[in-house]
């Protein structure tokens, strides 16, 4: 096995200024943008429960996401050079994070990807293939916290 190092890159920019800094609580905005070369700004904020924007991005949401997109592109890997076809994924993740004094930590998140797959004889293989997408997907492996996954396998056209 290779051990190979990759490296990422991104800018975070505060874009809450309102001309007094972070005066006061009250007197900024918790609004930034995330980017990295080549690619769409993300609009960022916190989370609504913490003064920010709620049609934005928070941290919290982009760590979920990132679970679930990881699981998403080890599985479909995992299906491909396994003979399954898969011909829909849509994930519905939810994740709990719990509030300890000023900071807090993720207790769980839940995977809930429904999944379609082309034949009937695909679904033990579908539904066997998920450990081994966790066991392969970089963000899962690096969060302290439990991952769980209830996919939902059904067959196209049924």
């Amino acid at each position: 096995m290779t051990n190979l190092v990759h490296h990422y890159r991104t800018v975070v920019t505060w874009t809450g200024n309102r001309g007094t800094g972070t005066s006061g609580y009250r007197d900024y905005d918790r609004t930034h943008e995330v980017a990295a070369e080549g690619r769409p700004v993300i609009p960022g904020s916190s989370d609504p429960a913490f003064r920010g924007d709620p049609d934005r991005w928070t941290p919290e949401h982009l760590l979920l996401a990132a679970l679930s997109q990881c699981h998403m592109l080890s599985y479909l890997h995992l299906c491909a050079v396994n003979g399954v076809t898969v011909t829909h994924y849509v994930d519905h993740a939810d994740g709990s994070m719990r509030q300890v004094g000023p900071g807090g930590h993720f207790t769980e998140v839940v995977l809930r990807p429904q999944i379609t797959v082309q034949n009937p004889d695909q679904i033990a293989t579908a539904t066997a293939l998920h450990p081994e997408a966790h066991n392969r997907c970089f963000i899962a492996a690096s969060v302290n916290f439990p991952v769980r996954h209830e996919p939902l396998i059904e067959v196209a056209g049924s």
